[in-house]
């Protein structure tokens, strides 16, 4: 019904904010995370909306970025995972730290969500698995910081990657290890790793 609400931001609490645009003050529910981005109370925002829809109530939820919400709709197609309980898992987790510990099996993460448990964290894992992927998690990455995710760059970090499990690592803290390290056309493998494994000691 809505793809997103610009306004002003007039209120917000612990878990919500209220939208005003067009004289309507909308009360939308959002996470953690998208709390941590907004503008201050009085200025312009754009939240992009989820409505959920049940027998006695209609709640908006809603997200600074098309990718949180992206996420949103994955965590609500899995078994046992409501709207409330995707959104506690996106208030303490960022969409990058999901897929990285959906790629990664790391369900422990996932289940320190308020709500969540482990078995419902590994069924996450099991049922979303096959709808990520290490080159999804990595054009995010580029997205967000500028960089083009192609040739060189995504392919020396695959290697990389690669190369981290296989020196018995998981595949969600390699990524984690890989955040924030800049790649050239000179970078290769080796010097990735080396700054790579540096990150690991403060992981």
């Amino acid at each position: 019904m809505y793809s997103y609400i610009k306004g002003i931001l007039r209120d917000m609490d612990e878990e919500s904010i209220v939208v005003e645009t067009g004289g309507i003050g909308y009360h939308i529910y959002t996470t953690g995370q998208t709390f941590r981005y907004l503008p201050s109370v009085g200025e312009e925002v754009k939240v992009y909306t989820y409505l959920h829809v049940r027998e006695d109530a209609m709640l908006l939820f809603g997200f600074l970025t098309k990718d949180e919400l992206k996420i949103y709709k994955l965590l609500l197609g899995v078994s046992g995972i409501g709207p409330k309980g995707a959104l506690a898992i996106l208030s303490v987790m960022t969409t990058d730290d999901l897929r990285f510990a959906v790629l990664g099996d790391d369900a422990k993460a996932i289940a320190k969500a308020p709500g969540v448990g482990t078995k419902t964290a590994q069924r996450l894992i099991l049922e979303l698995k096959d709808k990520m992927s290490l080159e999804d998690a990595f054009e995010q990455k580029f997205e967000k910081t500028g960089e083009p995710a192609e040739n060189h760059a995504q392919g020396t970090k695959n290697e990389a990657v690669q190369a981290l499990v296989a020196l018995g690592y998981s595949s969600s803290e390699a990524l984690r290890a890989l955040n924030g390290i800049e790649i050239t056309e000179e970078t290769d493998v080796e010097e990735i790793l080396k700054m790579a494994l540096k990150n690991m000691a403060f992981l």
